[in-house]
C-alpha cells in the first residue's frame, strides 16, 4: 500500500471506527509485518492528542504456545490482561499473518483449554464495551500469507482490501457514514419482525427474533464492515441449515457443515470435513451449542471467500449464523467462549421470509427500504 492509502486507512480507523479523542489510551495489537500501517496509526493517534501503546508480536509464537505448553501453561492468563482492558479507552487489533495456516495441525483440545481460560477476560471486555467504556476495532493489513489464502497475488490482495474498505473513495470516512445511514433502514425494518425463515438446499430454519435489537455494523468494531445482525431468542431456533461454503475457525477448516436445532440447541451435527474439530468446539461450554448471532452480509465490494472471517462474513448476498457468544447490545444472553461465524451463500438460490413475507431472494432484499 502506498503512503496515501495508508494515511486514508489510518484516518478512517481513528476518526470513524474508534473516534479517538485527546488523552484517550489506544492499545494497538499486531505483528511486525504491519509496520508501515502501525506507524501511520501511531502517528495519527499522537497528532490527535491520544496516548497510543504498541503491542507488537512475533509470528509463530502462537504455534509454539500450542505445541509446547502444558495444561497449566495453557490455562495461564497474564494478570495484567485485565488491567489493560480496565485502563484502555480503545483497542485496535490489526491482523498481519506470516502463515495463516500455522495452527492447522494444532491439537483442538489445547486450543479449547486456552480458549476457556480466557472466559473471565472476555466477559470483562464485553462488560466494559456494553457500558460504553471501551471501544474496539479489528482490521487487517495485507500480507503474502493472507493473499495466498485468498488465491491472489499480494498486489491483487492489496487492491481487494482497498476495495472492500473503500479506501479508493475520495473520503472513506464519509462513505462509511453513508453506509451507516443506509443500513439503519434495514435494521429498523427487521426490528418490526418476529420470526425469520431461511429456505434453501438442505435448509429449512426458523429463527425467532422478536424483541431483539438489530445492530447496524458500518465500520466501527470491524473494518471493513457491512452487516446487519442480531442475537436470536435463545430457545427460538428450530430446523436445519446446511452451509454451502467452507467454514474457518481458529486456523481450522470444516466443509459440508449441517446443523439441526431443537429449541435453540444443536441436537445433530454433520460435516464432510472437520467434524471432530467441530464437535470439540461445541463441547467448549453449554453456550457453544446455541446460536449467538444471525446476520445479513451487505458489503457487495466483497464477492469471494478469502478464508478470513473479517471479510467473508460481510460478503454481500450472504447470511451467517454464529455459534456461541451472543451480543448483549442486541438483547442476547447466551454466554460462551466460542463465537464461530458460519456463512451461507444466498446469491444463487435460497429465500428468506419475515413473518411469512418473502423479503430476500438471491442475495438481495426485495422490500423497498
Amino acid at each position: 500500500m502506498n503512503v496515501g492509502t495508508l494515511e486514508k486507512f489510518a484516518s478512517v480507523i481513528l476518526d470513524h471506527s474508534l473516534k479517538i479523542k485527546r488523552d484517550e489510551i489506544l492499545i494497538i495489537d499486531s505483528s511486525y509485518l504491519a509496520e508501515p500501517f502501525l506507524l501511520e496509526v501511531y502517528k495519527g493517534a499522537l497528532l490527535r492528542g491520544a496516548h497510543p501503546v504498541l503491542k507488537v508480536s512475533l509470528p509463530g509464537a502462537s504455534y509454539y504456545h500450542y505445541r509446547y505448553a502444558e495444561v497449566h501453561q495453557l490455562e495461564f492468563v497474564p494478570p495484567w490482561s485485565k488491567e489493560e482492558i480496565a485502563n484502555a479507552s480503545c483497542l485496535l487489533d490489526v491482523i498481519a499473518t506470516k502463515n495463516a495456516r500455522s495452527l492447522a495441525n494444532v491439537d483442538p483440545e489445547k486450543m479449547r483449554i486456552s480458549n476457556v481460560a480466557t472466559k473471565e477476560i472476555q466477559e470483562f471486555f464485553d462488560e466494559r464495551y456494553n457500558e460504553g467504556k471501551l471501544r474496539w476495532c479489528i482490521t487487517l493489513y495485507p500480507t503474502d500469507s493472507e493473499a495466498q489464502e485468498a488465491n491472489m497475488s499480494i498486489f491483487e490482495f492489496e487492491e481487494f482490501v482497498m476495495s472492500a474498505c473503500h479506501l479508493d473513495e475520495d473520503d472513506p470516512v464519509e462513505y462509511w457514514r453513508q453506509v451507516e445511514k443506509k443500513q439503519e433502514k434495514i435494521a429498523k425494518f427487521l426490528e418490526s419482525k418476529r420470526e425469520i425463515s431461511i429456505k434453501g438446499e438442505g435448509t429449512d430454519l426458523k429463527v425467532k427474533v422478536n424483541g431483539r435489537k438489530w445492530i447496524n455494523a458500518s465500520g466501527t468494531c470491524n473494518f471493513p464492515d457491512g452487516e446487519v445482525f442480531t442475537s436470536p431468542i435463545e430457545d427460538g431456533v428450530q430446523g436445519t441449515i446446511t452451509f454451502n461454503m467452507p467454514q474457518y475457525y481458529m486456523g481450522k477448516e470444516a466443509e459440508g457443515v449441517s446443523l439441526e436445532f431443537k429449541d435453540g440447541k444443536i441436537c445433530k451435527v454433520r460435516a464432510d470435513k472437520g467434524q471432530d474439530f467441530l464437535e470439540r468446539i461445541l463441547e467448549s461450554d453449554e453456550g457453544a451449542k446455541r446460536p449467538g448471532e444471525f446476520a445479513f452480509g451487505t458489503n457487495y465490494g466483497i464477492k469471494n471467500l478469502t478464508r478470513n472471517i473479517l471479510f467473508d462474513e460481510k460478503i454481500g448476498g450472504t447470511i451467517h449464523i454464529a455459534l456461541g457468544r451472543g451480543f448483549p447490545e442486541a438483547g442476547g444472553v447466551n454466554k460462551s467462549v466460542v463465537h464461530w461465524d458460519m456463512i451461507y451463500d444466498m446469491r444463487q438460490n435460497g429465500e428468506i421470509y419475515a413473518d411469512g413475507e418473502l423479503i430476500y431472494k438471491k442475495g438481495e432484499f426485495l422490500v423497498e427500504l
